[in-house]
């Protein structure tokens, strides 16, 4: 009984230690398909944009919209500067509610 109690938990420890390896290779193939690991670059390149839609201006008039970014860190800024006019907007909204009281 003692055998097999022990042997139950190595079992266990090398069935977590395998799943931890697949997770870390599917991560690293993500991560460079993304392009934010150094390797492959043509697997990225070539993968083309992750999203639904069209990548470029749907409207006829190129002026009045934006290009999309085609780098995964500008669209990563361009998130990071949207969140934090909203956060900040937000923070307007609480503080004239706040004070309105």
């Amino acid at each position: 009984m003692n055998a097999r109690h022990r042997q139950r938990g190595w079992v266990g420890l090398i069935v977590i230690l395998l799943a931890l390896v697949i997770v870390g290779m599917l991560a690293q193939t993500l991560l460079k398909q993304y392009g934010l690991l150094p390797g492959d670059r043509a697997a990225s390149t070539t993968a083309g944009p992750r999203g639904v839609g069209p990548t470029t201006p749907v409207s006829g008039d190129p002026t009045t919209t934006t290009p999309a970014p085609t780098n995964a860190l500008e669209r990563a800024r361009g998130l990071e500067q949207t969140l934090q006019q909203q956060a900040e907007e937000i923070g307007k909204r609480i503080d004239a509610q706040t004070q309105s009281k």
